[in-house]
């Protein structure tokens, strides 16, 4: 069972959700100050007893030094070889590490989708915090004035829109797409034997970019929407919708099937 999510508390608590992250007493303290302290306590305890309680006998420094650098690159594609130097340990060895956190559910690979197209497309995945509570932790933003000064406030909104789409859309296969000649699509799925692709921008008024003309065309999408945190719903395509993250709730599942 994950934590709150928007339909449980409601859209006018976005940004609570934002900051707290969806553990009940983390997102229900009496403030945020409170919340911090909670979840800092809680990444103790989950590092000192729930991993071993799993049978997970690895040294719990090295398990937080990991999941700290993993908040730091929250949303890039997954790329081994630093991290391994940081901790002095193999590349298999992180590889264990960044499966251990998926598997308790901490941590979302984000798998990228694969065309027959001849250009050169993304294999590894990207990697988010699932609980953006747990990354504000771990970055040390307490209040989302924070988060909005920070280098990863980006990131962390595009995080947060993607985990709130997966339970709000019920998506089964969420993916990502990428090319390195730079086209790229924050998500994208399948639904009733069609494709639909998902833009993340945390900008006032979100334009065509080259990447959604080439994702249209590569993927065969359906359509495109994208997911900004102002108030005016328009086109920039006739298969390009921007909408409000306001209407994630009331608007998002008749865009898609």
């Amino acid at each position: 069972m994950g934590g709150f999510d928007l339909v449980e508390v409601g859209q006018k608590k976005m940004s609570r959700l934002w900051v707290r992250g969806g553990f009940p007493l983390s997102f229900l303290a009496r403030s945020d100050a409170d919340s911090f302290t909670w979840r800092k306590s809680f990444i103790k305890t989950f590092f000192e007893r729930d991993l071993r309680e799993q049978g997970i006998e690895l040294p719990s420094v090295t398990l937080h030094r990991f999941l700290a650098m993993l908040a730091n690159s929250h949303g890039q594609v997954w790329n081994a070889a630093p991290i391994a130097s940081s901790l002095g340990i193999t590349g298999p060895t992180v590889r264990k590490y960044l499966d251990i956190f998926t598997g308790v559910f901490m941590v979302r690979q984000l798998h990228p989708w694969h065309v027959n197209i001849k250009k050169r497309q993304v294999k590894s995945p990207k990697v988010y915090i699932r609980d953006t509570g747990i990354l504000n932790s771990f970055l040390e933003l307490r209040v989302e004035a924070e988060i909005l000064r920070h280098q990863t406030c980006g990131a962390s909104w595009e995080g947060f829109v993607i985990e709130q789409l997966i339970r709000t859309l019920e998506i089964d296969h969420p993916y990502f797409w990428a090319t390195h000649q730079g086209a790229e699509m924050d998500l994208v799925f399948n639904k009733g034997g069609r494709m639909y692709g998902v833009e993340i921008k945390r900008a006032d008024a979100p334009t065509m970019t080259p990447s959604m003309r080439v994702a249209l065309e590569d993927l065969k999408l359906e359509s495109i929407v994208v997911i900004y945190p102002g108030k005016k719903r328009y086109s920039l395509h006739k298969k390009i919708e921007v909408v409000p993250f306001d209407e994630i709730l009331s608007g998002m599942k008749g865009l898609f099937g």
